[in-house]
């Protein structure tokens, strides 16, 4: 039986969906709702967000459900017929994650 990295792309796709179910809609009210109103003050976000624990919150929020979508367009462009790229339509998929994941870390790194 041949070994498979599928699990590796299922579980990945499987964390990245729970990150955007639970984390995404606190992240959402934080910066669209509370700065907004006032509740928040933008330099105390930014304080906040200089916080080495919120830069790995950042970078959980970012890169996860990138690589979900990644999977999930994968096998829907399988299913669609794009199934005939073979081999380059994962290569660029998860590229694409990975690359998107790259750039959160390089700009949360900056911060």
């Amino acid at each position: 039986m041949a070994k498979s990295n599928e699990p590796l792309f299922w579980s990945l796709f499987s964390a990245g969906g729970v990150v955007a179910a639970f984390f995404v809609p606190v992240t959402l009210i934080l910066t669209g709702v509370a700065v907004p109103a006032g509740w928040i003050k933008e330099d105390d976000l930014l304080l906040l967000v200089r916080h080495p624990l919120a830069r790995v919150y950042l970078f959980v929020l970012i890169s996860l459900p990138l690589f979900h979508w990644a999977h999930r367009f994968r096998y829907v462009a399988a299913d669609l017929g794009l199934k005939v790229l073979g081999v380059a339509l994962p290569i660029v998929c998860y590229g694409a994650a990975i690359l998107g994941t790259a750039l959160a870390a390089y700009v949360l790194a900056r911060l």
